[in-house]
């Protein structure tokens, strides 16, 4: 009997969107010698594992099965590590985090709550995995976010909100700093550094492995919100402490901690700088702390003394905002600042108070530091992300091939993840003193389909746009519905080098409609000017930009009929998506939001204050940006999809839109998804979205012929 070619949608939903079996998370030993890795062993399973690379030999060894680890035993998970997960918007399951000493010899997890060690050394040296290569140790208590000190000697990790050190031995359990009061934590992000800050972390080892740099975190006058399972009524709901925009913050602070229990307070001035961005400890220099203000306005690095007391080694200022840039701030192995802000119109390298790259890059992350700097930007190509080597004599490229690059540096063995429209998924090759040797191989899956997508740019601000139509479609065979498919917002693009970002474009092109992506201003990208072009009034250029796109894809494009025009989206796509059926339904007849924003007060403070300002400081740029005053416009068919279990952006922004709709007598359709977070990443769910929503466009744009 022939099993049956599978479908795209369930392809999609099976492989988490072609994310399983592809290499990640790097740590490479500064010889070069192994480099640790996590990856599923399959295209289909969803369990991360722990592998480390010879790179002699290239051989490949498994270090961690979970399966095996648990021995069978299903995957238990803390409400405080799934809240982790999804601030990670990490789907998969087992190992999906380690971290490992400098010499990468030992690698450190949580697994069930349980925490674990594996010998990397041992294992690339030839050993099987087992006489102790993978122990546990023995934690007080469910375990998160485990890290070993940089010489391997002990471990810290964090449970009941106290963090904690153990000996790599699995000795001298010791709490160094525990809660005093209900609500305070050490050692963990909180909410807001973790979803909008890039700062998943809490805690940092000196580089001799004897103090720690430790975040106290106070949600005491932080607002409550209950986030319920209506499916299954007997279950309480789950309490967020989630700072909406015009509230209260938790409250941060930093201690110094020794290994005998001594507790030194940081003292910078956290009322001028509530904002806690990030955190830097290495052996060039002192301890780095990056502080903002709340208006994000003014950010600082302070350097800390060995008694608490700090100085100010930089500020920026902007009178939009500062921008948060990964991996910044750091010292060079001389002893030399590094940071990225906005200089002649770009994001550039900052050494000191040099910049080092020029004005035709955007320097977009810091990923290594060390005698020189390794960055990715984007150069004149917003579609593409290049890696570039940085010191104050040269910047080299290291990426040529058109696509977007990302890089893991250790010693001189650099791990280059290359992504293009060439091929699917990520291509994953190791360069050693700048020369390309072999691959690590991924496992994804091969897409049953192959994107054919047609870049242009649109109107006169050049909007980055792809147009993707039926295969096989025969110009002036047939006039297409289009359907616009974008983002939209400043947290990312959808316009990229990359094959993989357009399967689900195609899929919906090959139902029988034009797909058209457009990244509108104020995403990624194109540098400052670009970015802060949406300040106060992210509504009307999201709009007016999507428009302009449909207008250049019509004027190339004579069988695109504009019609029948249908928007869909999810997040801030989403948001759009019902914006522009709301504002503008004599250009889009149909709308398909998924988890929209739709009061912008209901979103967290650091994200909309930064594009809005504070919601009493500027009210009327609320209410203009949110959409729920707009319900009496709706006049086309409006599908609105929300996770009740979403703590991101809450199912009461889909709940308030129905009930402004209802009171105003317009007929729409809310898709409530049990159990389902801001992922939306269950199989059955991934796989009957695509389905339903094709289904309600079809019907939908009908109606318009």
């Amino acid at each position: 009997m022939t099993t049956p070619p599978i479908s795209f949608p369930r392809q999609l939903a099976r492989t988490q969107r072609f994310s399983l079996g592809v290499p990640r998370e790097f740590a490479i030993a500064p010889d070069g010698s192994r480099i640790a890795f996590l990856r599923s062993q399959s295209g289909t399973d969803p369990v991360t594992c722990l592998w480390v690379r010879d790179t002699g030999s290239g051989a490949e060894r498994l270090v961690v099965d979970p399966q095996v680890l648990l021995s069978g035993q299903p995957e238990t998970l803390t409400p405080e590590e799934r809240a982790r997960r999804e601030r990670t918007r990490q789907g998969g399951r087992g190992v999906v985090a380690f971290a490992t000493d400098d010499a990468v010899r030992i690698a450190v997890f949580a697994l069930s709550g349980r925490l674990f060690v594996a010998d990397l050394a041992d294992l690339a040296d030839g050993t099987d995995g087992t006489d102790g290569a993978v122990r546990e140790l023995p934690a007080a208590g469910p375990v998160l976010d485990p890290h070993p000190d940089p010489t391997g000697a002990r471990v810290g990790y964090v449970t009941g909100g106290a963090l904690h050190v153990i000996g790599i031995d699995g000795t001298g359990d010791q709490a160094l700093a525990t809660p005093e009061a209900e609500n305070v934590t050490y050692g963990l992000a909180e909410f807001v550094a973790a979803e909008e800050m890039y700062r998943t972390r809490g805690f940092w080892w000196s580089p001799d492995g004897q103090r720690l740099l430790v975040a106290r975190v106070d949600t005491t006058p932080v607002m409550r919100w209950h986030i319920s399972d209506p499916a299954n009524p007997e279950r309480p709901p789950a309490v967020v402490a989630y700072p909406q925009a015009g509230t209260d913050n938790a409250i941060v602070s930093v201690v110094l901690a020794g290994l005998d229990g001594a507790l030194t307070p940081v003292a910078w001035d956290a009322a001028d700088a509530p904002y806690l961005i990030s955190a830097h400890w290495s052996a060039a220099g002192p301890a780095l702390l990056r502080v903002s203000s709340r208006d994000q306005q003014t950010m600082r690095v302070l350097a800390v003394a060995d008694d608490g007391s700090v100085s100010v080694v930089a500020q920026d200022t902007d009178p939009d905002w500062v921008d948060v840039v990964p991996g910044t701030p750091a010292w060079t192995s001389s002893g030399e600042l590094v940071r990225v802000a906005v200089r002649d119109g770009a994001y550039r390298l900052l050494i000191g108070d040099t910049p080092v790259t020029g004005p035709e890059l955007n320097v977009r992350h810091v990923l290594d530091v060390g005698d020189d700097v390794l960055v990715t930007a984007h150069v004149a190509d917003p579609a593409q992300l290049h890696v570039f080597a940085a010191s104050a004599t040269a910047v080299t490229q290291l990426t040529t091939e058109p696509g977007v690059h990302q890089a893991t540096r250790g010693g001189d063995l650099t791990v280059l993840t290359s992504r293009s429209l060439d091929r699917f998924g990520p291509r994953v090759r190791l360069h050693q003193s700048g020369e390309p040797g072999a691959e690590i191989a991924s496992l994804a899956d091969t897409p049953v389909l192959t994107p054919e997508v047609t870049f242009f740019e649109a109107g006169p601000h050049r909007l980055p746009c792809a147009l993707v139509l039926p295969r096989g479609h025969v110009p002036g065979s047939a006039r297409l519905p289009v359907l616009c498919d974008p983002y939209g917002g400043p947290a990312a693009q959808m316009v990229v080098a990359s094959r993989n970002a357009y399967l689900s474009s195609q899929w919906f092109a090959d139902q029988g409609f034009a797909v058209l992506i457009a990244d509108g201003r104020g995403t990624p990208g194109r540098g400052p000017a670009w970015d802060r072009s949406i300040h106060y009034d992210e509504a009307s250029p999201n709009v007016e930009d999507q428009v302009a796109a449909l207008e250049a894809a019509a004027a190339a494009n004579p069988d695109l009929d504009l019609s029948r025009v249908g928007i869909r989206g999810w997040s801030h796509g989403g948001y759009l998506a019902a914006l522009a059926v709301l504002r503008r339904p004599d250009v889009f007849h149909a709308g398909v939001a998924g988890a929209p924003v739709t009061d912008l007060r209901l979103y967290d403070t650091f994200y909309n204050e930064r594009y809005l300002g504070h919601p009493d400081e500027h009210p009327e740029a609320y209410e203009h940006n949110s959409i729920i005053a707009d319900a009496p416009k709706l006049e086309r068919p409006l599908m609105l999809i929300h996770g009740l279990a979403d703590d991101n952006v809450v199912v009461a922004h889909t709940l308030r839109m129905s009930s402004a709709l209802l009171a105003a007598g317009r007929p729409h359709t809310v898709l409530p998804l049990s159990g389902v977070t801001h992922m939306a990443s269950q199989e059955e769910v991934a796989e009957n979205l695509l389905l339903l929503q094709v289904d309600f466009l079809h019907r939908a744009l009908a109606s318009q012929d």
